[in-house]
């Protein structure tokens, strides 16, 4: 009987085993493009997000027409002591692989021989040409977790090595490897290396051969409702797919960890908690957003990594709470250190010329972080908040008293706040005064495309249920006007028939501070403005 197949959030995911999106052009475009070119070439990307998978493929797909020495500097911190240890242990890694692909012996002899401990690198050198020369197939090199050693001299002058040889061989001058991968979090090219304390360090100039890698490894909408077509043909499960395709993509951005792991949380998590009497039911908004409260609340390897790059990289941080808290914009560069830092861990990416925060997941993740670090240093903000419990009824969100009593919380904190003030924190203040509201029982994100120092409209699933709140600096009734007309539309959009707007404003010629209802358009508006 066959086994049936699962999603898989760990290690290597395979065709056989796990439900994967279909990655078969993307395999085909790095052969032509890059392995039949003979290119050398780095894949970095976030962790988890698939660059083991994708070697394991491109093994796969290559093993017959190559000879692939795929190995891994993972656990490998000993090779790089000297250049005698990096040199035997890269022998010693390569005559595994060569053993488990049953070359002929006279290679393995080739291979095996003992490098002194003299200009064991020159050495090394030699022993990649002799085998190149008399392997009948090519031979291509590929190397996992590079980043391992990425932050060592002697790793420098093993790329050099690969680096000079590559540069002979294209004049005909040597033989070496085909094509070389090597795959990590950093771009080994234009890694900073930090090698003597005091010194700011000198990109990694040994890898300027490589050529960019741009091949896409995030999925597409299209990519995850393929996914769930094959996950659909097993169990029948009787889902939208194509929406459900479209729901995961909203919210992972096709970040491939964040994908798989919310299907495998709806496939073997939600499907047995309370209210969902079949699969059909599970595969919905309702069950996602049960999924992304799940995910959002940890622990796991990917949030672990996050937290501890945020905390240890302060000017990240910084950029990061600007960016969600205040609605900063920053154009992006691919030379901003910062920006290329939050790039290579996950946090950001690049939308029409800004750097933004990659997917809801992480904001969501980031906002919960960013909140409780705050939360945790005022004990006066904490501890002014209301009880939570008087907030849900019947396990639903009562919105309207979330708002009625975020004017009474806010009056007695900040009235006398100037408007800079606000205009700087102003969302802030309003979300720290929901997490803890919310938390356990649902999440909340901000729409990307109003993020900007007037107006956010921040998105609250609770209970299955969505909320929008239209937070914005009062500015007159034209632009009052405005914000309504932007908050109906996405209404509409969400097919909601009650929205929320939250104004600041500092006009004291203003007198109807406070809180009103009206309906617009056949949908109503409560308005609190404080």
């Amino acid at each position: 009987m066959a086994r049936c197949r699962a999603f898989n959030i760990t290690g290597i995911c395979i065709p056989e085993l796990h439900y994967m999106v279909d990655m078969n052009d993307r395999i085909e475009a790095i052969i032509n493009e890059y392995i039949a070119a003979g290119e050398y070439f780095t894949i970095h990307r976030a962790r988890q997000y698939g660059k083991s998978t994708i070697l394991e493929l491109l093994y796969n797909r290559l093993k017959e027409e190559y000879l692939v020495l795929d190995i891994s500097f993972e656990a490998a911190d000993d090779c790089f002591v000297s250049m005698h240890t990096l040199a035997q242990g890269f022998v010693n890694k390569i005559a595994r692989v060569l053993a488990m692909s049953h070359v002929p012996e006279k290679l393995l002899e080739i291979w095996k021989r003992p490098i002194g401990p003299e200009l064991p690198l020159d050495a090394l050198g030699e022993k990649i040409t002799m085998l190149c020369q008399a392997s009948e197939k090519e031979v291509i090199l590929m190397v996992d977790e590079v980043d391992n050693a990425a932050d060592n001299q002697i790793f420098l002058h093993f790329l050099g090595l690969l680096r000079e040889k590559y540069l002979r061989q294209k004049v005909r001058r040597d033989r070496t490897f085909k094509s070389v991968i090597l795959a990590g979090v950093h771009d080994i090219k234009n890694l900073k290396m930090k090698l003597h304390p005091g010194q700011s360090g000198n990109y990694n100039s040994p890898w300027n051969i490589a050529a960019e890698f741009h091949i896409n490894m995030g999925f597409s909408a299209a990519d995850i409702e393929g996914m769930l077509l094959e996950y659909e043909t097993d169990k029948r499960t009787g889902m939208d797919v194509h929406a459900m395709g479209g729901l995961i993509y909203e919210y992972t951005s096709g970040y491939p960890f964040l994908v798989s792991y919310l299907c495998k949380l709806l496939d073997e998590t939600v499907i047995h908690m309370d209210g969902y009497s079949d699969r059909k039911s599970v595969w919905s908004r309702r069950g996602l957003q049960e999924a992304v409260k799940i995910l959002v609340k940890g622990p796991n390897t990917l949030y672990d990594d996050m937290i501890k790059q945020a905390a240890g990289h302060p000017k990240l941080s910084m950029m990061l709470q600007n960016i969600l808290f205040r609605g900063t914009e920053y154009p992006y560069h691919v030379y901003n250190e910062i920006i290329q830092i939050g790039q290579m861990f996950g946090f950001i990416k690049e939308k029409n010329g800004a750097a933004v925060i990659s997917n809801r997941i992480f904001e969501t993740q980031l906002y919960s972080y960013f909140i409780s670090e705050e939360l945790s240093k005022d004990t006066e903000l904490s501890s002014a908040i209301p009880d939570k419990n008087q907030f849900i009824k019947a396990g639903f969100l009562d919105m309207d008293l979330v708002m009625r009593k975020f004017y009474d919380y806010y009056t007695s904190l900040y009235r006398q706040e100037d408007e800079k003030f606000v205009e700087e924190h102003g969302r802030k203040i309003f979300l720290i005064y929901l997490k803890p509201i919310i938390n356990g029982g649902g999440n909340f994100y901000v729409e990307a495309e109003t993020r900007d120092k007037t107006r956010t409209d921040i998105m609250i699933d609770y209970g299955g249920s969505q909320h929008i709140v239209e937070t914005k600096l009062w500015r007159g009734e034209k632009y009052n006007t405005h914000g309504e007309t932007q908050l109906l539309e996405y209404l509409e959009h969400y097919k909601l028939k009650k929205g929320y707007m939250l104004s600041f404003c500092f006009n004291k010629k203003r007198k109807n501070v406070g809180i009103k209802e009206e309906i617009f358009d056949g949908k109503m508006i409560m308005e609190v403005t404080v």
